[in-house]
């Protein structure tokens, strides 16, 4: 028996083979139309546009439903509609390039709503006291410095009249931040990261982005610039 005429016909597509002649009916010429597309949006990309493969299933679905249900009689393979239908969609998407997988019309998809990012903490130890890092004269407004405790490093930023100050390790694993003072940011050298001077996360090549730098409680008081910070271990 030969194959039908849909099935033969999108396998000499795939194949790069010259069609051959037939006498197709209505159905069988849509179909063969739908391949016919899909062969050619392959052609001149791999990827075919978003809604030429959505219009496409939407009336490759609708053509389904419009099929008759089979009855007792016809027995567990469907109708001939129903499977030169099924045999073209899946045939197509192989022609089209598209991935196994993707969603039909009707299908629910699973909404996925991406984690909020984690909100900007506060360094708060146990055992702290305020510690000089410098003075306040050095720092103009807009201006950041870098500071290392021991216990803990970090940067202070100017803007206006208010200062903060950040942790200057990285949230991801810990490396040390250097400052960009030419592009105003706080650099990761060990995965491309960085962040604002106020410890915003920025940029990064990571699947998930690392969290904000925590802060610090800063002040300046009689001309020096202070951070509360732990002390180191006696």
């Amino acid at each position: 028996m030969n194959k039908p005429i849909v099935p033969r016909f999108v396998e000499g597509l795939l194949k790069g083979r010259p069609t051959e002649r037939a006498r197709p009916d209505d159905a069988d010429a849509r179909d063969m139309k739908t391949a016919i597309e899909l062969r050619a949006a392959r052609l001149g990309s791999d990827a075919p546009r978003e809604e030429f493969v959505t219009g496409l299933h939407r009336r490759l679905a609708n053509a389904m439903a419009d099929a008759p249900a089979p009855t007792s009689g016809r027995g567990p393979m469907g109708t001939r509609r129903q499977v030169v239908i099924g045999t073209g969609l899946a045939a197509a998407s192989a022609a089209a390039g598209l991935v196994v997988g993707r969603a039909l019309p009707g299908d629910t998809p699973k909404e996925t709503t991406p984690a909020a990012p984690p909100a900007q903490g506060e360094l708060q130890p146990n055992d702290g006291v305020w510690q000089a890092v410098g003075a306040g004269a050095d720092l103009t407004d807009g201006q950041a410095m870098a500071f290392d405790l021991g216990s803990v490093r970090g940067f202070v930023h100017r803007n206006g009249p208010q200062l903060r100050a950040v942790s200057g390790s990285c949230t991801h694993q810990g490396c040390a931040l250097w400052l960009d003072a030419a592009a105003a940011r706080l650099r990761c050298p060990c995965h491309t990261t960085s962040f604002s001077l106020d410890g915003v996360t920025l940029t990064h090549q990571l699947p998930i982005a690392p969290a904000p730098l925590p802060t610090l409680q800063v002040r300046e008081t009689d001309g020096r610039i202070e951070v509360f910070a732990p002390t180191e271990p006696a």
